[in-house]
This record gives C-alpha cells, structure tokens and sequence, in this order.
C-alpha cells in the first residue's frame, strides 16, 4: 500500500468527522467548543491535502 492510499484514508476519516461535527452544530450560537473542533478537523484535512500534494508532485517528476 503506498502512503498516498494512507493519507487518502486518513482524509476520508477527517472529512467524515467534519461532515458529523458540522451535522451537531447549531444553526446560530455554535459554542466556541465545537467551532475550535471543526477548524482543528479542517486543519488536519488541510495539512493531508498539502502531504498528498507533495507525494503526486513526487510521483509526477519521477515518471
């Protein structure tokens, strides 16, 4: 298994964690909480775009 199907993986767990926390938060008055989880998720969702990136940017210079 390469570590591009790993972070592909990975993001695919984040991204159904931000779906599930966003799914929880209220319509207005989200709790400073619950705001800090979604942006810790989409961080870790971003940092996993960035790594897969660079990994393809890789893949695509040795080919």
């Amino acid at each position: 298994m390469s570590d591009i199907d790993d972070l592909n993986r990975q993001l695919k767990t984040i991204e159904n964690q931000i779906a599930e926390a966003k799914s929880r938060m209220p319509a207005h008055s989200a709790k400073p909480g619950m705001m800090a989880e979604l942006i810790d998720l989409e961080d870790q969702r971003d940092k996993i775009l960035e790594q897969i990136a660079a990994l393809q940017g890789r893949a695509d210079k040795n080919q």
